[in-house]
């Protein structure tokens, strides 16, 4: 559609805003501009069915002491219809009541992208052709740029709506995803997960990206994909990616396959190269995990000693440290403390926000004792109030970890 189309556009999802032949209708004063959207979401949202009066005062009002609560409400609308008015809108009764009830005129057309999307997927479940379903349910996928009325979040109904639509829009996408898989357009298939993780992060969709990425043979993208996934989860968030995410990686992982090569081509390929930092191997948390369960298989050839090391800063009272813009500061710096304080043949994870993993190979738990002095030393500076909190478990080989079960159970 043409911009100019004297069609009042509105956009609940993401950032709430509403434009008339391309200007965006917007006031001037904060705290009226605040209830003028709470108004119009509310009657935009609810075209079909109005907003009863007492529904429509409690959310302009919520439990405020008002003395003549109808009077202060029909101010509002009067000045937001001023407002409608000044923003270039036809002059006609932008907001009527009948019996109690509020509704937006039909005289001037509304396009709502939350409307347009549940029309999207009511039309996409009843369709039988795949090719004519697979495209409604890309255009309702796009057609959601983000939480509804994202920065509403302690308003009772857009809260509800909000995880309505994300029901919707997971829904969607899996939609989408299998009939691209039957179809195997696997570009539109990475396409599909890609847009999914930026409008709705953390939400596994990588699992789609990569799925794709696999299936076209780019396995060298999709390795790239399984580490900066987990970085994501792990590092930036401070959280771990889900069960389900982590057995789709892995799943998707050991299916990558490899071109001929010869021995020579391989080894070089598996060697780190120059330039890597001095100190020890700091390392996502699936190669971690697959190094400790390799150390832990070794350990039944000798008798290495082998300790697993968690580092958490704590604050002032010893309590561990979970958010706040100090917390990355000091995880970065104790990042640096461990890295040049253990071997080079030790391992390091960031497990978490102001948490590492340490896989101590062939040490004593006198040494581990000296490490975190050596670890205090470089991490404590000055009057620092913060500190590091160590625990320290031995790691037990697998063949005694399953005679240890065999005879609990005898």
């Amino acid at each position: 559609m043409k911009i100019d189309d004297n069609i009042l556009r509105v956009q609940m999802f993401g950032t709430f805003s509403m434009t008339w032949n391309g200007m965006p209708v917007t006031g001037r004063s904060k705290s009226r501009e605040t209830q003028f959207a709470y108004l119009m979401q509310i009657l935009l949202h609810s075209r079909a069915s109005g907003v009863s009066r007492d529904r429509l005062e409690h959310i302009l009002f919520e439990d405020r002491d008002i003395a003549d609560i109808h009077h202060a409400m029909r101010s509002v609308i009067y000045n937001a219809k001023k407002k409608l008015k000044a923003a270039g809108l036809p002059d006609v009764n932008y907001i009527r009541q009948h019996k109690g009830v509020y509704h937006w005129t039909e005289e001037i057309p509304v396009f709502e992208d939350a409307a347009e999307f549940d029309r999207l997927t009511l039309k996409a479940r009843g369709e039988e052709d795949p090719a004519e379903a697979l495209k409604l349910y890309l255009d309702a996928c796009h057609c959601y740029t983000g939480e509804f009325l994202g920065a509403q979040v302690g308003i009772l109904w857009a809260a509800q709506e909000a995880r309505r639509y994300r029901a919707l829009f997971f829904a969607c996408v899996e939609k989408a995803a299998e009939l691209l898989r039957s179809s195997q357009d696997y570009p539109q298939m990475e396409a599909l997960g890609l847009y999914a993780a930026r409008v709705s992060p953390l939400a596994d969709w990588e699992t789609i990206t990569m799925e794709a990425l696999v299936s076209m043979g780019r396995y060298e993208d999709a390795r790239k994909l399984y580490d900066n996934t987990v970085e994501l989860y792990f590092q930036e968030q401070g959280l771990r990616p889900s069960g389900r995410l982590m057995e789709l990686l892995d799943r998707l992982g050991s299916q990558m396959g490899h071109h001929y090569e010869v021995l020579d081509e391989i080894q070089g390929k598996l060697t780190e190269g120059s330039g890597v930092p001095p100190g020890g191997y700091l390392c996502p948390y699936p190669v971690f995990q697959g190094i400790y369960r390799m150390v832990a298989r070794m350990m039944e050839r000798g008798g290495q000693s082998v300790y697993l090391m968690l580092c958490t800063v704590v604050d002032s009272k010893g309590i561990p440290m979970r958010e706040g813009p100090l917390l990355g500061e000091l995880s970065h710096r104790l990042e640096e403390a461990i890295r040049l304080s253990v071997r080079r043949g030790d391992a390091i994870n960031r497990y978490g926000a102001g948490q590492y993993l340490l896989l101590l190979v062939n040490t004593t738990r006198e040494n581990c004792r000296i490490l975190q002095k050596r670890i205090n030393c470089r991490f404590l500076t000055g009057r620092q109030r913060t500190g590091v909190q160590y625990y320290v478990n031995s790691v037990i080989c697998e063949a005694d970890s399953a005679d240890a079960a065999g005879t609990r159970k005898g």
